[in-house]
């Protein structure tokens, strides 16, 4: 380098330097901002519509991210606990001995037993469900359908969905015998999708939004009542859940923020985008 580029550079250098050093310590961090990261982790039910929440929250509030780990409602609100998310996500309520947690409902949805499109079975009563999953019965030729085997595909232990469904059902999970257990909803209904004879169970807003756009699924009804999220708005559906951020202690600074705007009907196009319900205003 030139002795004269050198010599410039070097003044530049010396400039900064002095400019940083006469800052007052309070104005340091606007000298060498960092991005504020909120990290939010569990229900895969929730974290398509947390995480598109997370992009709007992005652009109105310039500096901040909002980073959305999947794991099930049972990570979430671990993760919370023990502070390794700011936020844990259930599709949920919070349980009587997770009362010291502080749970805020962002929006609702339902759990309905999903059938692929080619299945001829278009209704099941709460008995004949439960007796597939149990083992009972086997063949779609008892329940009006082909003859075929059942395919049961069941949720992974830490999932909301499951415990939903089996204390609906009345169910131990250990009276399941399940040909496939999966964890998220896309994977159970890309299971479903892929095998004519399978049974599963996911989220409506997930199967809604996944049978609007070409995938090969139905959605059944419960006791007659069909599962759409016009019937989770009504309540008239029997198997509907709160879906539910989790934090340690009450709210404060970046994930109040976050979660006021998680509550707040700026986000009602995208909740509904996601075939939930939003909270009433």
């Amino acid at each position: 380098m030139p002795f004269s580029s050198f010599f410039i550079f070097t003044l530049r250098v010396i400039l900064v330097s002095n400019i940083l050093w006469a800052l007052p310590p309070w104005e340091y961090p606007r000298a060498r901002a960092e991005e504020a990261r909120l990290i939010i982790t569990g229900s895969s039910t929730m974290a398509p519509l947390v995480s598109e929440i997370g992009k709007r929250f992005e652009t109105l509030h310039p500096g901040n991210r909002v980073d959305v780990q999947t794991g099930g409602s049972s990570r979430g609100i671990a993760d919370a606990v023990t502070g390794l998310a700011d936020i844990g996500m259930a599709s949920r309520a919070l349980k009587p001995q997770e009362a010291h947690l502080f749970g805020s409902v962002i929006a609702y949805d339902g759990i309905t037993i999903i059938l692929h499109r080619d299945n001829p079975v278009t209704n099941l009563t709460d008995a004949q469900i439960r007796d597939i999953y149990t083992g009972t019965i086997t063949n779609w030729k008892t329940v009006g359908g082909n003859d075929a085997p059942t395919t049961v595909v069941n949720k992974a232990e830490g999932r909301s969905t499951l415990e939903l469904f089996l204390q609906y059902f009345n169910l131990k999970n250990r009276d399941i015998h399940a040909h496939v257990v999966i964890g998220d909803n896309e994977q159970g209904i890309k299971t479903v999708a892929g095998n004519p004879h399978a049974i599963g169970y996911v989220s409506i807003g997930t199967a809604q939004y996944d049978a609007t756009h070409g995938v090969p699924i139905i959605l059944l009804p419960l006791r007659n009542i069909p599962a759409t999220i016009e019937s989770v708005r009504t309540g008239t559906f029997p198997l509907s859940r709160p879906l539910t951020l989790v934090t340690k202690s009450t709210p404060a600074g970046l994930s109040k923020t976050f979660i006021d705007f998680a509550r707040s009907s700026q986000v009602h196009d995208l909740i509904l985008k996601q075939y939930f319900v939003p909270l009433q205003e």
